[in-house]
């Protein structure tokens, strides 16, 4: 089966992971049949989505005709035959219990077209054995969609052993359509690469307040301030429901063993029913305060424990080969909202002193859960997860570049489920960008875009730079870094421009400055919103920004940390086009190929006059005054002119 021969997706289940698959997959221009057990269940299924699609056309984000074209494809059904008959495809999501799915599968076996491909929407339970109900075992794999499944970008593609690489192709090629990022699970394997990290980690949280060693709140304050995850351990466990990720553990603990026995402290609030957020009370009681995590209540014995936790369930996935540490990081990411993932997190912890934390436990212990993975033990001999030479130098995880034309080098900031926030190691990656196009005979103009259509860059990433906890040396340390590379963006030889489109923020909009010229679409923000936070621009927005706007704009725009339409920037001078947004990304490269085109060396020397001149007047003048006289003699005015006397466009070549 192609892509193309898909046309109608039965999704079967319409509760929060169903009827949201169901609404992806309408808004990506299927026919969707959404089918549960009875009337009131598909019915609240369809009024979900409905109330969805209409959220999203009021946020600009659809069209009010795209959210009526998306329900008009979906029909809520009973009837079991009448859901699956004409599917192509067909998307299981009812309850995680393996008997209830197999159940589903013996019906869907005897109405379904032997054309249709089964997808399960499992998050840790067999494909092999779910496959195995069905007559068409290679027609059978996973397609995990994370919660809610319109917002999260990731999806884990998941093979069973029967599964043909052909249905696994097309699945990834239909998550794409969905406008997903998939993730090939290479191995069946429980828990697959998200929750085989995450749930782990809980568990080790749990462990550690069970022997007495923390508290809730220190173990909460370690992982969410001190290494800098999305949400403390506790209160992602109350957030997703503890009893969903002590039954994942189950589920581990009876087919991988004794290594991921759950704590008996999960055990005890599940037996309580004190299930988290969707009971009132967890491991927090949210009818009575909520969460208050300290922010400097952790400890490195915690952050390392539940570093080297997540470090060995890597090497675990890695060294069993279910998917490689890079696709591991990136799967992470997508589907948990790590600022960098887990095994780039191990490497710069170092795989040593994490090993030693484990070898340290399991021998205080005794505990199966902290025995060393033998493929942790080689990768530590080696120095880390990630596979680096020399000759490689940096390996590009958060930017990437690209050549979309002749002369023309984009880069584009590659963190869509972080909003392209900065980071320290997007600013390394950068900055070696920077000196590659700037060594490129064959790049005369830069593109710098970000990744999805929600931002060009929402900021610094405000996560990461807390893992560092209030470290004054440090923040000097990183504003000092990010004035350094963006001050190589802004006096690189060659024009650059910004393209924006989305969110363009904080550190974002400190880096759109470095351009010289800035694009930006109609549904783009800007904005400098960091007195909001009791901080200030730190990567040169204090300086550049009034040398653009104007000293006045300038303090206007920082001290009232609004967030300004793209109009109001081009009345002040700081964007240059305004484009439709459905123009934005041809016009972005347009400009950019324009500029490509343009006499090389003219450019440096003016761009280098300019950038002088902000510093001193006369300074600028005298480097006006020499590039002048040098371009006399070079073989581009030579070609201007013969062009501009012969009426036609020049070709420079920068000699």
């Amino acid at each position: 089966m192609e892509l193309e021969d898909i046309n109608t997706i039965a999704v079967l289940g319409a509760g929060n992971m169903g009827h949201g698959i169901a609404e992806v997959a309408a808004l990506a221009g299927f026919d969707v049949n959404l089918r549960d057990i009875k009337d009131e269940f598909v019915q609240n299924g369809y009024e979900s989505i409905e109330w969805s699609l209409d959220k999203l056309a009021e946020k600009e984000q659809i069209s009010e005709a795209e959210a009526d074209a998306a329900l008009d494809r979906v029909t809520p059904l009973v009837d079991f035959e009448e859901a699956v008959s004409d599917a192509d495809f067909v998307i299981e999501a009812v309850p995680e219990k393996m008997a209830i799915k197999k159940d589903v599968y013996g019906e869907l076996e005897e109405y379904a077209p032997d054309r249709a491909i089964f997808a399960t929407n499992t998050s840790s339970l067999s494909i092999t054995e779910l496959s195995e109900v069905t007559n068409r075992p290679e027609r059978f794999c996973g397609m995990h969609f994370f919660n809610p499944p319109v917002r999260m970008q990731l999806v884990e593609v998941i093979t069973g052993e029967h599964t043909d690489e052909d249905v696994l192709d097309v699945t990834e090629e239909l998550a794409e359509e969905m406008g997903k990022t998939p993730v090939r699970v290479r191995k069946d394997s429980p828990g697959f690469i998200v929750n085989r990290v995450l749930v782990p980690l809980m568990n080790e949280a749990a462990w550690i307040v069970e022997s007495g060693d923390a508290t809730v709140e220190e173990v909460d304050s370690a992982t969410k301030f001190d290494i800098g995850l999305p949400m403390g351990s506790f209160e992602l466990a109350d957030q997703v429901g503890i009893d969903v990720g002590y039954h994942v553990l189950e589920y581990m603990h009876e087919v991988l063993g004794d290594a991921y026995e759950p704590c008996p402290l999960l055990a005890e609030k599940v037996e309580e029913g004190d299930l988290g957020k969707k009971t009132g009370e967890g491991f927090y009681d949210y009818e009575n305060g909520g969460v208050d995590i300290p922010t400097d209540a952790g400890s490195e014995d915690i952050v390392l424990r539940l570093q080297a936790v997540m470090a060995n369930e890597v090497a675990n996935l890695v060294g069993n080969d279910v998917a490689p540490a890079s696709e591991i990081d990136e799967a992470v990411m997508l589907g948990a909202g790590f600022p960098e993932g887990p095994a780039r997190m191990a490497d710069d912890a170092g795989l040593d002193t994490l090993l030693e934390t484990l070898e340290s436990l399991h021998e205080e212990t005794g505990a199966a859960r902290y025995e060393p993975a033998d493929y942790l033990e080689e990768r530590a001999d080696i120095g880390g997860f990630a596979d680096q030479t020399e000759d490689e130098g940096i390996e590009f995880e958060a930017i990437r570049i690209e050549k979309p034309g002749e002369m023309v080098g984009q880069i584009v900031l590659d963190r869509p489920h972080r909003m392209n926030t900065i980071s320290g190691q997007l600013l390394d990656e950068l900055s070696e960008a920077i000196d590659q196009l700037e060594a490129d005979d064959e790049v005369r103009a830069v593109l710098i875009t970000g990744e999805g259509d929600k931002a060009f860059s929402a900021g610094a990433d405000v996560q990461s730079m807390a893992a560092g906890g209030a470290d004054p040396i440090g923040a000097i340390e990183l504003s000092r870094k990010g004035q350094e590379t963006f001050g190589k963006l802004e006096s690189c030889s060659m024009p650059v421009v910004a393209g924006i489109d989305g969110y363009c923020l904080g550190g974002g909009m400190e880096l759109s400055m470095c351009a010289d010229l800035r694009i930006a679409s109609e549904r783009s923000e800007l904005g400098q919103p960091e007195h909001d936070l009791g901080l200030l621009p730190g990567w040169g927005g204090t300086q550049r920004l009034q040398h653009i706007v104007g000293e006045g704009r300038a303090k206007e725009i920082i001290f009232t940390a609004d967030r300004f339409e793209p109009e109001t920037m081009a009345d002040y001078g700081f964007v240059n086009e305004v484009v439709p947004t459905d123009e934005f990304e041809d016009r972005a490269f347009e400009l950019a190929a324009n500029l490509a085109g343009g006499p090389p060396i003219a450019q440096k020397f003016t761009k280098r006059a300019m950038l002088k001149g902000w510093e001193s007047t006369e300074a600028g003048l005298e480097i006006e005054a020499q590039a002048f006289g040098h371009l006399m003699a070079t073989d581009d005015l030579m070609e201007g002119i013969t062009a501009f006397m012969g009426k036609q466009e020049p070709e420079f070549e920068g000699k």
